[in-house]
């Protein structure tokens, strides 16, 4: 069978994306395979109407909502392969080959995780990457902004919003000199010892410790991991921006391989759940004008 729209990835960017195409008369299969993005968070927050809600309570939700629409599929299934061009690609879903007329990704990004001691037990729990979707959740304890860039380095700052308690750990690396005034007027601690490792009740962080043996108590980190892609997109050979995600058009949201387009976290650094939805939205609303004239043709407008 031949589909509409193949969509790669069933969170809130592809979730989103289906229930567009599926009231727009689509033929939609979306494809919801592999780990989730967000498998260690235990809530999702900053979502109108959804604040609050497990992730797995979210995609029930969405499954039972986008069964209402015949024209739409959902299968439990990694998209392993993708050959062909705009109008006839070709995917291998599962063990199964089908066709699409156009393709939109919404896989996220894979997070590598920080080389200290503790953060993968932590990540999720206490260590965060958006003070929009956690930090209230934690107001008025003990905040930490692990190893930034220096172009994160800002974040210290907006942190103070939620608690006045903030410290900046930069593992041993020196802050600008520039930049320490500004934090330490701000009520910002800079910390630039060497860290050793994270001290946690379970899935608790409750300190740092340094490589000098002493410990610093914490309740909350917040850190931007490294990110890759998950290999789908290598084998596309889409281009990416100067910060290694997938380059899209800004209004037509099409990646730089005809008729193949992407929404959400792969897209941006600018990562949520709520975010993702609406990017999903918007590129089904695209595509479904790019398909306009090709349906027309096939005697396929209704």
């Amino acid at each position: 069978m031949t589909y509409d729209v193949v969509i790669v990835g069933g969170g809130p960017a592809g979730s989103s994306a289906a229930l567009a195409l599926g009231r727009s008369r689509r033929r939609v299969l979306l494809c919801d395979g592999g780990p989730r993005r967000n498998a260690a968070a235990e809530r999702v927050y900053n979502f109108v109407t959804r604040d609050g809600v497990p992730p797995l309570e979210f995609r029930r939700i969405a499954r039972e909502q986008l069964a209402t629409y015949p024209n739409v599929e959902v299968r439990d299934a990694a998209v392993t392969s993708i050959t062909g061009e705009k109008g006839a690609f070709d995917l291998l879903v599962g063990d199964a080959l089908v066709g699409a007329r156009r393709i939109l990704l919404c896989m996220g990004m894979i997070d590598e995780g920080v080389a200290l001691e503790g953060f993968a037990a932590l990540w999720g729990t206490s260590i965060f990457q958006c003070p929009y979707c956690h930090a209230w959740e934690h107001q008025d304890q003990a905040f930490g902004l692990l190893k930034p860039s220096p172009e994160h380095l800002g974040l210290a700052l907006l942190l103070r919003a939620w608690t006045a308690s903030v410290v900046v750990l930069t593992d041993g690396q020196p802050v600008p000199a520039d930049v320490r005034p500004r934090l330490e007027m701000g009520g910002v601690v800079v910390d630039e010892r060497p860290l050793a490792r994270l001290e946690r009740d379970g899935t608790r962080l409750t300190a740092v410790r340094f490589t000098d043996g002493t410990t610093r108590p914490l309740d909350v980190l917040f850190a931007r991991p490294p990110q890759r892609h998950v290999p789908l997109v290598a084998e596309l050979d889409v281009a990416l921006d100067e910060a290694g995600y997938v380059r899209i058009d800004p209004v037509h949201k099409e990646t730089s391989r005809p008729g193949v387009y992407a929404a959400g976290d792969l897209t941006t650094p600018m990562q949520g759940a709520i975010l993702a939805a609406a990017a999903g939205t918007q590129a089904a609303a695209m595509l479904n004008h790019d398909l306009v004239p090709e349906l027309a043709t096939a005697g396929r407008l209704d």
